[in-house]
């Protein structure tokens, strides 16, 4: 597993609670859980079945993707983690809370680029570059100070549920949630081919743009992308798969010097 992932079902109890009491995002009501049940031998947890189906079986939806906008803007400024708290805060506990989104951040990439290197993908060497490149360009995470956003991290077509109207009926599957800076948001959103102008649209607020915002826009990327590299080598025995994120990832990185 990620660092992040270990238990990671433990805050989504009180993410939907949040969710439910504080925002307009249809999200399923929590009705049992339990953490290490003695019969199951792992956490467990049962929640409300939501109307609709994925936006991957349906199609793509303007009208979903303006009111996912609208439901993700409302979650990262309504629900804000306490002040000088960033990083997976969550009941999985998965790293300290950290007092800057910058130091937050921080120790989120050590943290993957040692899973990295503890699946094998990385050697020590291509570890300690990896983290000497965050160094090198640290100083432009010191831009948010805002109170940590709530954010879903993988908002994807599997995870955004509609009906055949094209309304939006659930975003489902918070359990990658982490608290910080929307900008990494953003980036996940480009990955999975979410941001496009009508989801932009409902948003109803322009992203952070110029040189600093795209150095950090490649970074969050880079969060994301490498991932898979643990992801197919250590969970699917796909060290072909993990080699194209590696690949992937190189060519991000070299565009921080382009």
């Amino acid at each position: 597993m990620l660092f992040y992932e270990h238990r990671m079902m433990r805050q989504e109890p009180e993410l939907h609670r949040l969710l439910r009491e504080k925002t307009g995002m249809p999200v399923p009501e929590i009705m049992y859980f339990e953490a290490q049940h003695p019969l199951l031998q792992r956490d467990f947890v049962i929640m409300e079945r939501m109307p609709g189906a994925p936006l991957g079986q349906l199609g793509r939806s303007d009208r979903v993707f303006r009111a996912l906008g609208a439901k993700l803007r409302e979650v990262h400024e309504s629900i804000r983690a306490d002040e000088g708290a960033y990083g997976y805060l969550g009941a999985h506990r998965p790293m300290e809370p950290q007092s800057t989104w910058q130091e937050g951040f921080e120790v989120m990439w050590n943290l993957l680029i040692s899973d990295i290197e503890n699946c094998g993908a990385y050697d020590a060497g291509e570890g300690a570059r990896w983290r000497a490149l965050f160094t090198e360009y640290r100083d432009v995470f010191e831009h948010y100070e805002e109170p940590a956003s709530l954010l879903h991290m993988d908002v994807w077509a599997e995870n955004i549920l509609c009906d055949d109207d094209g309304r939006l009926t659930g975003l489902i599957d918070w359990d990658r949630a982490l608290w910080g800076d929307p900008e990494i948001e953003f980036a996940v959103l480009d990955y999975c081919g979410i941001s496009d102008p009508s989801f932009w649209e409902g948003y109803g607020r322009e992203r952070p743009s110029g040189k600093d915002a795209e150095i950090r826009r490649i970074f969050y990327l880079l969060y994301e992308v490498q991932k898979y590299i643990v992801i197919r080598i250590a969970r699917q025995g796909n060290p072909a798969g993990a080699d194209r994120y590696r690949e992937m990832a190189a060519q991000l990185a070299g565009l921080l010097t382009a």
